[in-house]
């Protein structure tokens, strides 16, 4: 189930909101330009076919938003020292927090991620789990965390072949905020 967490940018010490509830996620966020969807979850999706399976929704979203590019991609734990380390470096580059020239769409078709919006003073935390589509406007100052054993496929949608291309702020502001793998374990508890 997707959580909302929103604290002052300060740091985490007063919880502003908590909320698992879809609709009220979904009005949140729309107050920041923030657009959410939940489609339904298909059993079986991988990468290779998660563009197939969704394909009316794809094609919805593409049309109405003008992205011209669409992929699906794929994080499945795995012991191999290799891919230990291309999951923490592509871990670490996404922790820093960052905006993009474009949108960033992403559905996951499968597991969860947490994005952290910096914005109006505040760290806006959307865990988003399998079924969650959620669309950050061009130029939100953000960073997004997949936890230490990433497992998940997502659908990402670009309005140019480059991809997202992040402008990095320098600001350290995500080090003092719940790492995925912290949320995920008091979403779990609650």
């Amino acid at each position: 189930m997707t959580l909302l967490t929103v604290w002052p940018d300060t740091g985490p010490g007063t919880v502003v909101l908590r909320t698992a509830d879809p609709a009220e996620i979904a009005v949140e966020l729309k107050r920041l330009g923030v657009r959410y969807e939940q489609w339904p979850v298909l059993p079986g999706v991988t990468a290779a076919n998660a563009l197939d399976a969704y394909r009316d929704r794809v094609e919805r979203v593409t049309g109405t938003e003008g992205y011209v590019l669409v992929d699906a991609m794929e994080m499945t734990p795995s012991d191999d020292p290799a891919w230990r380390e291309t999951a923490a470096g592509s871990r670490a580059r996404f922790l820093a927090e960052h905006t993009h020239d474009d949108d960033e769409d992403r559905f996951f078709a499968r597991g969860a991620g947490v994005f952290y919006l910096h914005v109006q003073g505040r760290v806006h935390a959307v865990l988003c789990e399998a079924g969650d589509l959620l669309s950050v406007p061009a130029n939100t100052t953000h960073w997004f965390d997949m936890g230490t054993r990433p497992d998940y496929v997502s659908i990402r949608f670009f309005h140019d072949d480059e991809g997202w291309v992040g402008n990095f702020t320098g600001s350290d502001i995500a080090r003092s905020f719940p790492t995925f793998d912290q949320l995920m374990a008091g979403h779990r508890a609650s």
